[in-house]
């Protein structure tokens, strides 16, 4: 879910190595991993690793690979921004769970959207409108809007449930500040601007506000649990250094470079 992504679904998404500078563009790779925890048992459930592409300091596409506890790799999102910061062009494939979803073309007036369950392929063309964000976009949406969000304001957006084919109007809002290690870290809380929110979580999210990286997220996941098929409730965490509970051996993070 971008980062979701230092970053979410949604929702979400460390700046580690530069690139080359090409055409006075300065391209830089961002390489970082998260690691997914069962939110209610604390259980490991797998590891992400972010491939981030920007372009003078812009998030333009990348890749994000799912890794399982034991190393096996579960699945792939690959993601582009060109169109849109905060609504990319993207294709998220599990094929262990037989499914696939994404959106494919973002044009002026409406965004392309799909889901493919057991070969079966659903697809919708949503209306856009303004404020729209989806998948890893969750992520930049709300970094440009930090500021508000720390002031107490509410921020809206209209989320689009690419897995719904569907999309919801969406609020964020401030919940509390904390110290730690002198960075100060806001936690907001997402959640449907509707009657929506008394029947799914809220999505809750920690962000530093020195270097704009989510620090934590929880909530629903991209990922579903074999056992009952609905979306992990999962913690997911991006410290610099592995936490207590990850796997000794990690995939390494050039795992995301290739195609």
């Amino acid at each position: 879910m971008g980062r979701l992504l230092r970053h979410l679904l949604l929702p979400v998404l460390a700046c580690l190595l530069a690139g080359p500078v090409t055409a006075n563009i300065n391209r830089e790779i961002h390489r970082f991993y998260g690691y997914a925890f069962d939110q209610k048992s604390g259980r490991y459930l797998y590891t992400e690793v972010h491939h981030q592409v920007y372009e003078d300091d812009t998030w333009v596409g990348g890749t994000i690979r799912y890794f399982g506890a034991d190393g096996q790799l579960l699945g792939e999102k690959t993601l582009d921004f060109s169109h849109d910061p905060y609504v990319p062009v993207f294709r998220l494939s599990l094929p262990g769970e037989g499914y696939a979803e994404g959106i494919s073309a973002v044009a002026t007036d409406s965004i392309e959207v799909d889901k493919q369950k057991d070969g079966r392929r659903e697809h919708a063309r949503i209306e856009r409108v303004p404020s729209m964000v989806a998948d890893s976009g969750f992520h930049s949406f709300v970094v440009q809007h930090l500021e508000e969000l720390r002031q107490d304001r509410t921020v809206i957006m209209d989320f689009i449930a690419v897995g719904r084919l569907h999309d919801y109007r969406f609020r964020l809002q401030r919940v509390s500040e904390s110290q730690v290690d002198g960075h100060t870290l806001l936690r907001i809380r997402a959640e449907p601007d509707s009657l929506l929110r008394y029947m799914v979580p809220p999505l809750m999210m920690e962000y530093d506000l020195q270097t704009h990286y989510l620090v934590e997220y929880r909530g629903l996941s991209n990922l579903h649990d074999p056992a009952t098929g609905k979306a992990l409730l999962v913690r997911l965490v991006y410290p610099p250094h592995p936490p207590s509970g990850a796997p000794a051996s990690l995939p390494p993070l050039d795992a995301a470079d290739s195609p």
